[in-house]
């Protein structure tokens, strides 16, 4: 098992994933004082051919808060107790951002209004300034008797 594999054309190799372990803040009491189960992933993404040019453009769109100055994206994780669950949850983590940046976007179709639609947004609009200009006549007939 040399490679993650994220979906059946996409496979990142193990050594481009670098983990850490530092002290967590989660739930544990004393014994979260005493080790590393906190899990910080980080993978270069510039550096990485396991993604094509178009998923790196569309997945930096997408989470570029998450990657430094040096191109580098940062996944934590503290939820668990056990080392190897929050390096699991940082692993299902990067996952789910690479499947939602590999699918492509719709395309937008622009459509055009009906030739019905644009005649009855013409009738009200007509409509609409007749009942104005009604209330217009109306206030200078009343002002006339004032």
């Amino acid at each position: 098992m040399s490679t993650f594999v994220i979906s059946p054309s996409i496979e990142i190799p193990w050594s481009e994933l670098q983990f850490s372990y530092s002290r967590s803040s989660g739930p544990g009491g004393q014994h979260v004082n005493k080790t590393n189960t906190k899990a910080t992933l980080k993978w270069d993404i510039h550096q990485t051919e396991a993604l094509s040019p178009a998923i790196k453009i569309r997945f930096e769109k997408n989470w570029g808060a998450r990657i430094n100055k040096e191109g580098v994206l940062v996944i934590t994780s503290e939820d668990s107790r056990e080392q190897r669950s929050n390096m699991e949850a940082c692993l299902a983590k990067l996952k789910q951002m690479i499947i939602l940046s590999a699918k492509r976007p719709k395309v937008r179709v622009p459509t055009k209004p009906s030739r019905s639609s644009v005649l009855k947004n013409q009738e009200k609009k007509r409509q609409h300034s007749q009942r104005k200009n009604d209330r217009r006549q109306s206030k200078n007939i009343s002002r006339r008797h004032d």
